[in-house]
């Protein structure tokens, strides 16, 4: 019986004629949106098909798009910088998007760079952490947390430069940022044992601890735009900036990357999985949509081809770390089969 109610929900929202829409709709991940945009103007190219209109809206406010209904008022594809949460695919549900494909496309790092104006860094994810968490261990001493006193970058290691913390990011709809507080604020946070052991005593308050930035200049929301933080950066060569390793590829004579933990953020680091700021990066797809909206199994035809994410494909000329042979292989069958989501 739910089914049937579902089936009918689908074939109302597509009762419109198709021609309402004539073109695929993807919105999400600025870190994605690169690739993306290659690919689909690589398939408007070679196809009879429109091209894809992209819109970057960050992983967080295009999957919130994306899971707000089914038909051709909603988005058929959304990019993510970060696998979907649980409680994303409970909200897609609840919407009547009830079959979702995943593809998982490549790998990237997310680098820590500055200016080619000013001279390389190394740091690590500790110090990372100590300069843009909210609340830090009391520099005094003991096992207390006090709001972040550190206001230069010399204050925290007098290795590091002696200016003003200032790290332009993205803002909390972004799967950069989301991993950014994963792998690498939550990174140097472990690294000290009292607050590796709140993880089993206290775990709300752990996780808030690591992933909680400070609010008072030393890290500035840059939107989703990451073309923009690059921008700045040329322009301030004190500031540091918070953005995937696509973006300094394409920028590699304005910007360098700093050496994280002892390793630097490069394509091969990061595909070996060394680089210790590093994650997978997807796209979701509304099998409702499939056949109803004109092109989009052929457009993930083009994405999953090896001219595209192959080892040698445009993709990674475009910076995108490909993934190995096996895991290629398994996504290119998920949509071969349209295989749906399984968490």
């Amino acid at each position: 019986m739910k089914r049937t109610i579902i089936l009918a929900a689908v074939a109302t929202a597509f009762a419109a004629p198709v021609q309402a829409r004539d073109y695929i709709s993807i919105v999400g991940s600025s870190t994605v949106y690169p690739f993306v945009t290659v690919v689909a103007e690589q398939f408007g190219k070679t196809t009879d098909f429109k091209t894809p209109k992209i819109e970057s809206t960050g992983s967080g406010g295009g999957l919130k798009l994306f899971c707000a209904g089914v038909g051709v008022e909603h988005p058929d594809v959304a990019n993510a910088s970060r696998r979907i949460k649980a409680s994303e695919v409970e909200k897609c549900a609840s919407n009547g998007v009830n079959e979702v494909i995943e593809v998982k496309i490549g790998y990237d790092g997310i680098v820590f760079a500055n200016s080619r104006k000013s001279d390389p860094v190394r740091i690590t994810r500790e110090q990372i952490f100590l300069a843009l968490a909210k609340d830090v261990p009391d520099p005094n001493g003991g096992e207390t947390l006090v709001p972040n006193p550190y206001m230069k970058w010399s204050e925290i290691d007098p290795s590091l430069p002696d200016t003003k913390i200032e790290v332009l990011g993205p803002p909390p709809t972004s799967g950069t940022r989301d991993a950014f507080a994963e792998l690498g604020l939550e990174g140097g946070c472990k690294a000290i044992d009292w607050i590796r052991a709140m993880k089993k005593s206290d775990r709300r308050k752990y996780r808030a601890t690591c992933h909680t930035v400070r609010e008072d200049g030393g890290y500035v929301e840059a939107g989703e735009n990451d073309n923009l933080i690059v921008q700045k950066l040329d322009a301030n060569p004190a500031a540091f900036g918070v953005f995937g390793y696509s973006f300094l590829d394409q920028n590699s004579d304005r910007i360098q990357g700093s050496v994280v933990d002892g390793m630097e953020p490069t394509f091969e680091n990061i595909a070996a999985q060394d680089y210790p700021i590093s994650r997978a990066l997807y796209f979701y797809v509304k099998k409702a949509h499939v056949g109803a909206i004109p092109g989009v199994e052929e457009f993930l035809a083009e994405f999953t081809s090896d001219k595209a994410w192959g080892e040698e494909g445009y993709l990674a000329d475009k910076g995108m770390i490909p993934m190995p042979d096996d895991e290629r292989m398994k996504f290119a069958d998920d949509v071969k089969n349209l295989a749906n989501l399984s968490l």
